[in-house]
């Protein structure tokens, strides 16, 4: 167990307080401090597939002491791995390796008064309490400050490998893959990330007509929207779509309807509940 009392002390009880990492997603503005979490990887238990690690630790550097053990994360590559939480957004491999909310198992954060919490339990199937570690993933840090966490782990591929395929139907594609990591779709063509055994990558990607590439589109950065998986094909512009989860990333900002109004006056709720006079990463909205 990480030793959270020095960093429950920078927090502390009162005034506007902003928590960084690499500063890959931000930093504190004048009149704020600044406070890092613990980093350093605690232990790993690789036959139940968990980590425990400071929330400062860097993705990029647990991915690799992971891959020792044969396993890897489903976390987004770059930044640490609090801040992957925090954004709570995954990244084109979450039709394969499921929502980022689903890989905090537990986490021990410090609270706007200041003191340590614990939420959740090291085990997949912890069902005791309230399921804190969801609203915490993708809160943005404005209903604590992650210190340290556990988080599942899952198998290191045996090979990995993108292809494409010239289409406007992806839902074509999609039919004919088995359990696909990623599948991307850009209005004219479909990419796929496939893994397993070589041999079986090869076999899926010749039936579905796919040729190996280098890697996906880039996506673009004007929006991320969440939609309907049907409505994927009715897309227009600039966007490329991750067929079968709902999301597409578009060129053009998003234009916030009467159902994401709500989500915000929920969110902005919710945060009062937690931290009543807003000093935790003031200025940021879940």
């Amino acid at each position: 167990m990480i030793d959270l009392v020095q960093f429950a002390d920078e927090v502390g009880s009162d005034g506007p307080v902003t928590i960084t990492g690499l500063g890959t997603r931000g930093g504190p503005v004048e009149g704020e401090r600044g406070v890092h979490p613990p980093a350093g990887i605690e232990w790993i238990q690789a036959d139940e597939m968990i980590v425990c690690c400071g929330a400062g630790t860097p993705v990029d550097e647990l991915v690799a002491a992971l891959s020792a053990h044969g396993q890897t994360l489903a976390l987004p590559a770059g930044g640490t791995v609090g801040g992957a939480l925090a954004v709570g957004r995954s990244d084109h491999r979450r039709l394969g390796c499921g929502p980022v909310r689903d890989t905090l198992l537990q986490a021990r954060y410090i609270s706007a008064a200041g003191e340590v919490v614990k939420a959740g339990g090291p085990t997949v199937k912890n069902v005791s309490g309230f399921d804190l570690c969801r609203l915490l993933v993708g809160s943005r840090g404005t209903l604590g400050f992650l210190g340290e966490v556990i988080v599942r782990t899952r198998p290191l591929p045996q090979h990995s490998q993108w292809f494409t395929h010239a289409t406007t139907d992806p839902f074509d594609v999609f039919r004919r893959l088995y359990k696909p990591i990623s599948v991307l779709w850009n209005g004219s063509a479909c990419f796929a990330l496939l893994e397993g055994h070589p041999a079986d990558v090869a076999e899926q990607a010749a039936t579905s007509g796919m040729t190996a590439c280098d890697g996906p589109p880039t996506l673009p950065n004007g929006s991320r929207r969440s939609v309907k998986p049907s409505e994927v094909l009715s897309q227009t512009g600039n966007f490329v779509a991750e067929v079968g989860v709902g999301i597409v990333h578009h060129s053009l900002p998003c234009v916030v309807n009467s159902t994401g109004e709500r989500e915000a006056a929920l969110a902005v709720a919710l945060k009062d509940e937690f931290d009543p006079t807003g000093r935790l990463n003031p200025g940021v909205h879940p």
